[in-house]
């Protein structure tokens, strides 16, 4: 029978607490406007907040306030993926290989601190615009395929966790779990845009805090466990059985390594259009900042249960508990729903399979919404279709919903490790996008197109050859101290490579700028020679000097631009556009 094995009654609370969720979801944008004592029954293009009808429903009108903004911020990086991935790398590395929960939390820290600032007093859209406005609409959309790729990893790593969950706890197939999830969250997100993941991760996040913390007294007093936790614990049975250190062990060899994942994630955890979604969403800087600094806090905390539940898992008796023998390398990404499910009573099983399933679907949503607002604004809007109207944007923003989903979900049902997508995430953005983000925020006079490209290049043919375990590819370029992979095995890099990639990219870029400019100067790298169009003369201008009064019905910022380069789409808050006595004076050629 079909339903044979399937826990009908779980079944049944979770179908109850989907539907609660996405009802919150269809009317949040309603409910946010009563919060903020605004309305929508006047419906038009540009919002109240000089917000176009797209890019309004990419960043809630900017009315994101303390407490919805911390929860949803933190809810987005505290997924399935952070949960699941944190416990089985406690299992199989020790607690000191589990960085990238605590690693994300300092990038959210860093985050707030050195960059939230300054991107949110710009009024970007996406995180993507700064890129463009100094490198170009088609150089600085190159930088979507980095911020695509890690996002949608990050998306089918917490699918997959979820998938896990709901096979162990419910019986229901994994393939099944994944697109029923992956479906709620969409249509939802499709509808409301960051009204309904920002309302719905408030809710989402009481339940992750609530199910995990209610959850782990019961697993630790379960008979099957072992109390006190051991740290140096023989797991499994006779020949199966290995010596696994809960705390786990540094060895000098593998230092090096360490610190390169330790740095990867920290910086490589900053340039996510998840994040900056929510910062630039903010009311003002001082709100974006502040809900950075703690929801760094809140996912250090989030971490901690996760941890736990992976040391429960090794001083548990799974035979005894289960009739398994838990297979370190197949069974450790189902730690948290194992652990839920054998050592929980029923009722308590399922409200931690709530907290797992709403954790899913805050951090889907988020990066679903995020890599689709980025596609339609900087690489549809921008590159293939300028004169687009606002219809077609938005519907070309839902359409990107729906395909990025069904990417998500293809990449999330043949997965075999959460940590292994967790990590990739972040090698990809930490390697191609992170040197970019920080020069044009910090020193955009220091690097131009030339050192743009140059960087961009060498650092993804660098990265490529470097071979990557999880996707099981071996190195062509074997950095110092290679480990040779055995038994069929890929091998392993144990120099800091991803450090040495990353830094070598930021070298580049500013090496070759400062080359470029100093040409340009001598007069080689000109004309036709100027074959990225860096340095040709700008056209003269005239200034136009509009009044106040008709300046007030002009389209939002965001729309205004500046063409200093017939390729460039510039915001007016970038070039500083000059205002006489309450008129805005707009440059436009002669």
């Amino acid at each position: 029978m079909a339903w044979e094995g399937v826990n009908v009654v779980g079944l049944c609370g979770l179908i109850v607490f989907y539907f609660v969720i996405l009802f919150a979801g269809l009317f949040s944008k309603k409910m946010m406007n009563k919060l903020n004592g605004t309305t929508d029954s006047v419906k038009s293009t540009v919002s109240e907040g000089g917000l176009s009808e797209t890019d309004d429903l990419m960043l809630a009108g900017r009315e994101i306030n303390y407490l919805v903004g911390i929860f949803t911020m933190t809810a987005t990086w505290v997924g399935g993926g952070y949960i699941n991935g944190a416990a089985e790398a406690t299992i199989k590395y020790g607690i000191l290989w589990c960085q990238a929960p605590f690693c994300y939390a300092i990038a959210l820290v860093c985050g707030g601190l050195f960059f939230a600032k300054k991107m949110r007093n710009m009024e970007y859209v996406t995180m993507l615009d700064p890129l463009q406005n100094k490198y170009g609409k088609e150089l600085g959309a190159l930088f979507y395929i980095p911020a695509f790729s890690g996002e949608i990893l990050w998306s089918a790593s917490i699918l997959a966790a979820l998938g896990t969950s709901l096979q162990v706890i419910c019986g229901l197939d994994e393939n099944t779990s994944i697109i029923v999830s992956a479906g709620f969250a969409m249509i939802y997100t499709l509808f409301g845009g960051l009204y309904s993941v920002a309302f719905t991760d408030v809710f989402q996040l009481i339940c992750i805090f609530v199910g995990l913390i209610l959850a782990i007294p019961f697993m630790a007093a379960n008979e099957n466990v072992t109390t006190p936790f051991k740290s140096e614990v023989v797991f499994g049975v006779g020949d199966d059985s290995v010596e696994l250190n809960v705390i786990g062990t540094i060895k000098a060899e593998e230092a090096a390594l360490w610190v390169d994942h330790m740095i990867m994630m920290m910086c490589g955890g900053i340039p996510w259009q998840a994040y900056f979604q929510r910062v630039l969403s903010s009311k003002d800087a001082t709100v974006a900042q502040v809900l950075s600094l703690a929801a760094g806090f809140g996912c250090f905390c989030a971490a901690i249960p996760a941890v736990i539940i992976g040391v429960i898992t090794v001083n548990t008796d799974w035979q005894a508990a289960a009739g398994l023998l838990f297979n370190i390398d197949t069974d450790s990404k189902l730690a948290v729903p194992l652990c839920l499910n054998w050592l929980c009573p029923p009722v308590i099983s399922f409200i931690g399979l709530g907290a797992v399933s709403a954790a899913v679907m805050s951090s889907t949503d988020s990066s679903i919404l995020g890599i689709s607002s980025m596609f339609t604004r900087n690489v549809f809007s921008k590159v293939f279709m300028p004169n687009a109207s606002e219809k077609v944007k938005l519907w070309a923003l839902r359409g990107t919903i729906l395909v990025n989903t069904a990417i998500a979900m293809t990449i999330a049902i043949t997965v075999k490790s959460v940590y292994g997508l967790y990590l990739i995430c972040s090698d990809l953005v930490f390697v191609l996008l992170f040197p970019h983000l920080l020069l044009v925020i910090h020193f955009p006079n220091k690097v131009n197109r030339y050192g743009m490209v140059v960087g961009f290049s060498i650092a993804l043919l660098l990265r490529a050859l470097a071979g990557e375990p999880v996707l099981e590819y071996d190195a062509i370029i074997k950095f110092p101290y290679y480990s040779e992979g055995e038994n069929g095995e890929v091998g392993k890099q144990m120099f800091p490579f991803r450090t040495l990639c990353m830094s070598l990219h930021l070298g580049l870029a500013l090496g070759v700028s400062f080359l470029a400019d100093f040409m340009n100067k001598k007069g080689i790298l000109e004309g036709k020679w100027d074959v990225l169009r860096e340095f040709r003369q700008k056209t003269p201008t005239t200034s136009i000097v509009i009044e106040s009064k008709a300046a007030k019905s002009l389209p939002s910022y965001n729309e205004a631009t500046t063409a200093t380069r017939d390729d460039d789409i510039i915001t007016a808050r970038d070039k500083d556009i000059p205002t006489v006595g309450g008129a805005v004076v707009v440059d436009s050629k002669l």
